[in-house]
């Protein structure tokens, strides 16, 4: 690694990537070009590329990705009601191969020998960086600061911080870690190490508490094209500009907070408090378009992949041929998942009141409880016997 001359950092301008910054200079006495992905952050974002040059950096990129991110990475992976272990809505994971992409973009352009990022040597991050770079170029040279230095703590990190007159955001106060980008906000780390310990009030940034959310249900309309959603009460938007809002409908009446400890992919347990408030609205309303547009068993085959499919995003193989093959299934599913969707949302919680489609499969003629004439009820009687066929066999067998 001694003949590197130019390293691309993922930099988001917070501690850790701060201090690698400089790190990265007094180390291997190279160029570093920063890239920071702007996928929704919004404030996060002022005077990034001032400070990374005031820090060393020889060329700073502040890159817009937000469309591409909901467009190409958040909306598929919805399309699969994709969730991890049952609550985690992947959105530190579904972020890590867009922002790996555009940074071996930005090498490619740079001519520059590695590439380097800020994630821990006991964290998920490295794996969903590095398998992204690999995968993109298989001869890369990757520089992972927490794997090679002698700087093993955020209070160690502060205090070489401070030395190198390097602004950061964390303060003894809250020194928990945060990771946002338009899909989520993720909190961990210092005081959330305990999971015992409760998570303030004033840790969230994307909601309101559902207590102080208001005391008025909202309804609103989600209208989806091919899985997606395209307008919410009847005004149709690009992704990036619908998910915000989406975020503003949820954030102001409390939805999409959770608390949960999870399984990282290193093999250890890891606390988390995230908001996930326009994703949490989003997966509720598309499978009740689900609901009435897809076939039973097409739908069940699919949910029995959602754990898979999650996984895959969670350990960092978007860039691979299983999801590749998932995705492609996937995306077959929602040819006719086409209409809209009628949300209450109230005080933390969101409830499908209603669903309609041109290609709904839901029949009222069959449905009923009242007369028809399109169904009979004594075929139930053949149909049950058949099924109950082996029970019967197995408990005459047994006598």
């Amino acid at each position: 690694m001694s003949d590197i001359k130019k390293v691309v950092l993922a930099y988001s301008g917070g501690l850790d990537t701060s201090v690698i910054l400089k790190w990265l200079i007094e180390t291997y006495d190279c160029e570093v070009v920063t890239f920071s992905a702007d996928i929704g952050q919004e404030e996060e974002l002022d005077g990034l590329e001032e400070k990374a040059l005031k820090t060393g950096a020889v060329k700073a990129y502040v890159d817009d990705l937000t469309e591409e991110f909901v467009k190409d990475f958040v909306f598929p992976m919805f399309r699969a009601n994709a969730i991890y272990e049952g609550e985690y809505l992947l959105g530190t994971s579904i972020a890590r191969p867009l922002i790996s992409k555009r940074q071996m973009e930005i090498a490619k352009i740079e001519g520059a020998d590695a590439v380097s990022h800020g994630a821990t040597g006991k964290g998920n991050d490295q794996v969903r960086f590095e398998l992204s770079y690999y995968a993109i170029d298989p001869a890369i040279k990757i520089v992972a600061p927490w794997r090679e230095w002698d700087l093993n703590s955020r209070t160690v990190l502060m205090d070489f911080a401070t030395k190198h007159g390097i602004e950061v955001p964390q303060t003894p106060k809250k020194p928990y870690s945060t990771d946002r980008n338009i899909l989520h906000i993720s909190y961990e780390g210092g005081v959330l190490e305990d999971p015992w310990a409760h998570a303030t009030d004033d840790m969230y940034t994307m909601s309101v508490s559902p207590e102080s959310a208001p005391d008025t249900p909202e309804v609103i309309e989600i209208e989806f094209k091919k899985g997606d959603p395209v307008a919410i009460n009847g005004t149709k938007m690009s992704p990036g500009v619908l998910f915000k809002e989406l975020n503003r409908l949820a954030g102001r009446n409390g939805i999409g907070r959770i608390d949960l400890v999870e399984n990282r992919f290193v093999g250890m347990k890891s606390r988390g408090v995230y908001e996930t408030p326009g994703g949490t609205l989003l997966r509720h309303a598309h499978m009740g378009m689900e609901s009435i547009t897809l076939d039973r068993e097409v739908a069940h085959l699919r949910d029995s992949l959602i754990p898979k499919y999650a996984e895959i995003i969670y350990n960092g193989f978007w860039f691979s041929p299983e999801m590749e093959m998932l995705q492609g299934m996937v995306d077959m599913t929602q040819q006719n998942v086409n209409g809209t969707v009628a949300m209450k949302l109230y005080k933390g919680n969101c409830y499908v009141l209603g669903r309609k489609s041109d290609q709904s499969i839901y029949n009222e003629d069959f449905a009923t409880f009242e007369d028809d004439d399109v169904y009979s009820q004594k075929d139930a009687e053949g149909f049950i016997k058949l099924n109950a066929l082996r029970l019967r066999i197995r408990k005459m067998m047994n006598k």
